[in-house]
């Protein structure tokens, strides 16, 4: 049995205490060997960040203390965490006891989970929580990106493409050298149990050749029915464009719908400045997109 399909399809009860054995982790190497990605030259820097909005616990006088999680991890980890089991896991201190006072509690909290986790993806997190008391700094990284499907030839065009298909990208004719696009129709599958995750894909490039922009739509909306996680989405994207158009800077960020009441938003790019400031700062928060 893969490490993933432990919990992912099945029916498992909600935890009474503290379970850090829930959590999961899967090998990057499982779905980068099939797009040729090396773990010891990968081709891109690149950052996952995890909203989890349902974090919970109790001080010692039974006080429920809640907020948001927000941590991060670098593409170069061992391991992912799979989701469900990250679920289950943030669950298991519901009911617990930590701290006599709500910031004793939180900072208690935030270690043990940094330590956990730590020890599941084989790297090392960033992370916080937001509670009510704080004052959170709101941030937005995706200005100026044009929407592939609001534009007007995009009615016009055909879509028969639902499996992934990179023969459908071809370049611009124009010499415009740089793009800034984003779509809101990204739809692909869990690995497991084919459940539907929905997304938001925001691409920049920039060097001697573009995709063509109704060109990169079809091929967005060919991931219909693939079955990936959403890093590895994100991933097969990005490499996809390096390998067609060779740019000199690319940058892919696909900010998925929560399920479950966690989002993951994975970030690629070809050098670390291209990678969304706020989204990949564990210290902020970023304003919600269409598809948070």
């Amino acid at each position: 049995m893969l490490a993933e399909e432990r919990l992912l399809g099945k029916k498992i009860e909600s935890p009474d205490h503290y379970a850090p054995e829930l959590l999961v982790g899967v090998p990057r190497t499982l779905n980068r060997e099939k797009y040729g990605i090396k773990e010891a030259d990968l081709p891109f820097v690149g950052i996952d960040t995890w909203h989890a909005y349902e974090i919970s616990f109790l001080t010692t006088q039974g006080l429920p203390v809640s907020g948001i999680l927000k941590m991060t991890y670098p593409s170069g980890t061992r391991c992912i965490v799979e989701s469900k089991s990250l679920k289950l896991y943030l669950n298991s201190f519901n009911m617990e006891k930590f701290g006599s006072t709500p910031e004793v509690g939180l900072a208690i909290v935030k270690n043990i989970i940094k330590e956990d986790i730590n020890r599941c993806i084989g790297g090392k997190v960033r992370l916080q929580i937001f509670d009510a008391s704080e004052k959170i700094a709101i941030s937005y990284d995706f200005e100026h990106y044009r929407v592939l499907e609001e534009l007007p030839e995009a009615k016009q065009i055909e879509f028969i493409e639902y499996s992934e298909e990179p023969r459908q990208l071809t370049s611009r004719t124009s010499d415009t050298d740089e793009l800034k696009v984003c779509s809101h129709l990204l739809r692909s599958n869990c690995r497991i149990t084919h459940q539907p995750d929905w997304g938001t894909v925001y691409i920049q490039m920039k060097g001697d050749k573009c995709p063509n922009e109704l060109s990169l739509l079809q091929y967005i909306v060919s991931l219909r029915n693939e079955n990936h996680f959403h890093e590895e989405v994100c991933e097969m994207i990005y490499i996809r464009l390096l390998e067609i158009f060779k740019p000199t800077e690319l940058a892919v960020t696909c900010v998925y719908t929560r399920r479950g009441g966690i989002d993951i938003c994975p970030s690629r790019a070809t050098n670390s400045k291209l990678l969304p400031i706020g989204l990949c700062d564990y210290s902020m928060l970023t304003r919600k997109l269409l598809r948070q």
